[in-house]
């Protein structure tokens, strides 16, 4: 009995120790943020919205419900919208994350971004770089939507101040001047 029990605890340390095993510490990351490599230091708990808003300072992203549940945390990895609240910052590894930050061409607005403006789809804000990423991510994988598809597109997405018509009419106008 003593011998098993032994052995048990012998087979629970090799699984502890088992290569791929991280944390509670934080853990060197390498990300790939807006084309560029960044190399941050944290604890395996930690989100990616947290290390993009905390030790990366891009702040543009938003962290609203922090359960995935309003989608103002929106980025894109290999270029699909993603709640960042709900993503581990670990779990990212090689695949590429784009920002609101990384969305415009250096001072040249992403088309979004600009009939976003020309729309007056912005209040509170709050919302709005999580709309831009899902409604940039739409016309990028279809140019030529039709209302039905930026709702749905948006569907996940809680604006307070309730500019989903505004949303609509500027993700559409981008599509149509072939913007997008």
């Amino acid at each position: 009995m003593l011998e098993t029990s032994l052995s048990m605890s012998r087979a629970r340390a090799e699984i502890n120790t088992e290569p791929g095993a991280v944390g509670p510490s934080a853990v060197p990351l390498t990300l790939r943020i807006n084309g560029t490599v960044r190399t941050v230091a944290v604890a395996p708990h930690t989100t990616l919205a947290e290390v993009l808003r905390g030790p990366l300072d891009l702040t543009g992203t938003k962290i609203g419900c922090d359960r995935g549940a309003c989608s103002a945390c929106t980025v894109w990895l290999d270029g699909l919208p993603v709640a960042s609240c709900m993503t581990l910052a670990i779990d990212v590894g090689e695949r590429s994350v784009t920002t609101i930050e990384g969305l415009s061409d250096g001072d040249r607005l992403h088309p979004v971004q600009a009939a976003f403006i020309e729309h007056d789809a912005v209040q509170c804000g709050f919302c709005t770089s999580g709309m831009v990423m899902s409604c940039a991510a739409l016309l990028a994988r279809n140019p030529h939507p039709t209302l039905d598809d930026v709702k749905a597109a948006t569907g996940g997405h809680l604006c307070r101040c309730g500019t989903y018509p505004h949303v609509f009419a500027a993700t559409l106008a981008a599509a149509k001047t072939g913007r997008g």
